[in-house]
């Protein structure tokens, strides 16, 4: 069943681009990771989610209603957090947080509240003004995962936070998953995105250049082999699906295409393996052979 639905969106600044004929969607019960680089139109699409920005043209529909049209209505069922947090300076922290579940016309949950203020370590007693970063963040956070929405949109969340306070992160996001909710993230954190995801699109330049899930993305990405064998290697460097290639006597590192991974494992045997070392293909891999030598431009 699909909560979140983009549908050819465009959205044009004068002659600019900022988006061009964007389509996804997300399901209940998904995370949906949404990743791109600064400038690709994240932000910008998820501006138009939330009703700030009318689309030029296409159609996004949440819970089955118009995201422009129905913003008010759709606000009640969904919960934001922004990748720079802006407060009130005179209002302390936790008043901040009340205030967010209030404008969003839910119940304060005081129990879960006061839970996710002790996870996140936070204070909510001092001035928001006295806040770094990370402490803005959790204000977001906290208010967010306390309320009962049923789609959260988060754009960069973990901006400023500390390794610890990201893991802490993590679990509200699968607990939220595990209870049928839906979750679009957009990260550049793709350590983030490989955790949490069921689904990943990539952005480029306002269009949207990749979508699905992780297993079915990584037939573009190479995998990374360490090997040694009893007697060098004798014609590695003419294997087709063979990358960066660095040789050594009876040692080898290089990168090999997913589909010429057979091949190149056949000719190696021969030649007597002692050590192989394998690391799967990352997201970031992926990511980057999409950007790689390309200039990348556009609308945040």
């Amino acid at each position: 069943m699909s909560v979140l639905r983009v549908r050819n969106l465009t959205k044009r600044f004068g002659k600019f681009h900022a988006l061009n004929g964007v389509n996804f969607e997300v399901n209940k019960g998904e995370v949906y990771g949404f990743i791109g680089p600064n400038g690709a139109g994240k932000s910008t699409t998820i501006r138009v989610l939330l009703g700030i920005l009318k689309a030029t043209e296409g159609s996004v529909e949440i819970f089955g209603k118009d995201a422009w049209n129905d913003a008010v209505e759709i606000h009640k069922q969904i919960a934001y957090v922004p990748g720079d947090v802006n407060l009130w300076p005179n209002l302390t922290g936790g008043e901040v947080i009340d205030l967010f579940i209030k404008l969003r016309g839910g119940n304060n949950n005081n129990n879960r509240r006061e839970e996710l203020i002790k996870r996140f370590n936070f204070d909510p007693t001092k001035k928001c003004r006295t806040y770094s970063k990370g402490n803005r963040q959790k204000v977001a956070l906290v208010a967010a995962f306390s309320s009962d929405a049923d789609l959260y949109i988060l754009d960069e969340p973990t901006s400023g936070l500390d390794p610890l306070m990201e893991q802490v992160f993590q679990e509200c996001v699968l607990e939220a998953k595990n209870a049928g909710k839906s979750v679009l993230l957009s990260s550049h954190i793709l350590s983030e995105v490989e955790k949490l995801c069921d689904r990943v699109g990539i952005i480029r330049q306002g269009e949207i250049i990749e979508t699905g899930t992780l297993s079915e993305l990584r037939h573009l990405t190479r995998t990374n082999l360490h090997i040694e064998t009893k007697e060098p290697i004798v014609g590695l460097n003419e294997l087709k699906g063979i990358h960066e290639l660095s040789e050594q006597g009876n040692t080898a590192s290089f990168q090999v295409d997913t589909e010429e991974m057979d091949t190149v494992m056949k000719h190696i045997a021969p030649f007597g393996l002692v050590k192989l070392e394998s690391a799967p293909p990352t997201l970031e891999d992926l990511f980057m052979r999409h950007y790689d030598n390309q200039k990348v431009g556009g609308a945040s």
